[in-house]
């Protein structure tokens, strides 16, 4: 995988931000979300374009587990009958790249909450650890990528 400049970018930016004011924070927060999205937007898109070059089968195992985990959904049902169905490495593989997509995105949302609490409160020191979180949201985005690619091929 091929480091993302948006996403460099970003890194770039909130590792500057970590040493701000209050008042700079306040200035520049807009333009530290909005880049903090587009990081977001172009982790999302590589890893769609990754997974639409899979073969079917592991597409099939990856969308049961996505099912699965919609507890209650008309998919659910339909997911469980394709899990059954696809071989068990295609479904570890998948369960791999789930597992590995899950764990970036409870930390995108951990720096989100983070974000909007320091915003809320007027923190530096939430802040900073809202810069420390999406930094760490993106290496674990970074890394499900990489996992995805090579359950690829």
């Amino acid at each position: 995988m091929n480091k993302l400049p948006e996403v460099e970018s970003a890194k770039t930016l909130m590792t500057e931000a970590m040493s701000w004011s209050v008042m700079r924070w306040l200035r520049e927060k807009k333009r530290v979300r909005k880049t903090a999205d587009i990081a977001n937007d172009a982790l999302d898109d590589l890893t769609a374009s990754i997974k639409a070059d899979w073969d079917e089968a592991l597409k099939t195992a990856y969308e049961a587990l996505v099912a699965q985990a919609d507890a209650g959904s008309i998919a659910d049902k339909r997911g469980k009958q394709n899990s059954s169905a696809a071989d068990p490495a295609t479904m570890m593989l998948a369960k791999r790249v789930k597992e590995a997509d899950d764990e970036a995105y409870r930390a995108r949302m951990d720096a989100e909450k983070t974000f909007d609490e320091a915003e809320r409160q007027l923190s530096t020191s939430l802040a900073r650890e809202g810069c420390r979180k999406a930094i760490h949201g993106w290496e674990l985005h970074e890394k499900a990528i990489r996992k995805a690619e090579a359950a690829g091929h």
